[in-house]
Parts: structure tokens; C-alpha cells; sequence
């Protein structure tokens, strides 16, 4: 099996996407930010001296998608079509869901702007109310569905295990 962002030579690169043809593309990617029942009711209130967290949390995710290329090294600069980002308070949790859905017209995959998107906005949430518990855990991000290009697939789906390494 070879690497794509490694060249012959062993040295990291793009990979050129020029010979694929443009098709739609979406991600989703999700993560959480587990948190003191105190914490969670105080977001889910909007009574945070920082303000609107979930909302600042949206924008946060949206701007950071748009900025993935000049995050990731290799990443392909793509004209997204779309940035959608979800963020609910979950006292089950207890703590914050937060979903990022990105959609594009492009030669290859979103699901990097995905991962920035709900990963800026976790950060977001973890930022504003770190004055309410210092101990807020981030995790769970990852994608949760990809659509478009050689294999679709999704952790619903019955199987629930990681995508073909090949893709």
C-alpha cells in the first residue's frame, strides 16, 4: 500500500487532485464537551458572563472550516458550498453535542473541514465556560459520515467500524 501525501522519495506532499472530476461532496463530523451539571444548565440557560455560547460556538465552527487549508498542511483549499454546525446542551451528559456538517462541490473529499469545524467549535465552548468548570473534557470528534467520491458510508450504518484504508 502506498501513501498518498508521500512522494517516492519518502517526502510529504499534496496530492494532485487535477484528473478527478468535481462531484458533490458531504461530511459530518461530531464531538462533545463534557462538563459539571452547574456548567451545562449555565449554557443551556444563556447565562454565561461570556455570552452565547452555543452561538458563538456556530460562528466559530463556520469560520474555522473556512480557514482549514492554511490549519492543515496538506489540505486542498476548497470552495465550500456549505458549513452547517449544530450545538445542543445534553444533561444526560452532561455537557455539549455539537455536529459539523460541511457540503462542496470539489475533486476530493470535506471531511477535513468537518473535523476543523466541530473541533474550533468545541474549543469554543471549552473557551467561554472555563470559568464554570475548568475540568470540561473534550472528546469524541470524529467523522461520522462522509458522502460523495469512491465510498460513501456513515457510523450508522450497521456495520459502524472505520472506512476502507484504501479510500
Amino acid at each position: 500500500m502506498s501513501l498518498s501525501h508521500v512522494d517516492e522519495g519518502g517526502k510529504a506532499r499534496m496530492v494532485d487532485v487535477s484528473g478527478k472530476s468535481d462531484t458533490s461532496r458531504t461530511a459530518v463530523a461530531i464531538g462533545m464537551v463534557r462538563m459539571s451539571q452547574e456548567a451545562c444548565l449555565a449554557i443551556a440557560q444563556n447565562t454565561v458572563a461570556k455570552g452565547d455560547v452555543l452561538g458563538s460556538a456556530r460562528i466559530a465552527g463556520v469560520m474555522g472550516a473556512k480557514r482549514t487549508a492554511g490549519l492543515i498542511p496538506l489540505c486542498h483549499p476548497l470552495p465550500l458550498d456549505q458549513i452547517v454546525v449544530d450545538a445542543g446542551c445534553d444533561e444526560a451528559l452532561p455537557g455539549v453535542r455539537l455536529t459539523a456538517t460541511a457540503r462542496a462541490t470539489t475533486k476530493t473529499g470535506v471531511e477535513m473541514e468537518a473535523l476543523v469545524a466541530v473541533s474550533i467549535a468545541c474549543l469554543t465552548v471549552y473557551d467561554m465556560a472555563k470559568a464554570l468548570d475548568p475540568q470540561m473534557v473534550i472528546e469524541g470528534i470524529r467523522v461520522h459520515a462522509k458522502r460523495g467520491g469512491k465510498h460513501d458510508w456513515s457510523l450508522d450504518d450497521t456495520h459502524a467500524t472505520a472506512p476502507d484504508q484504501g479510500a
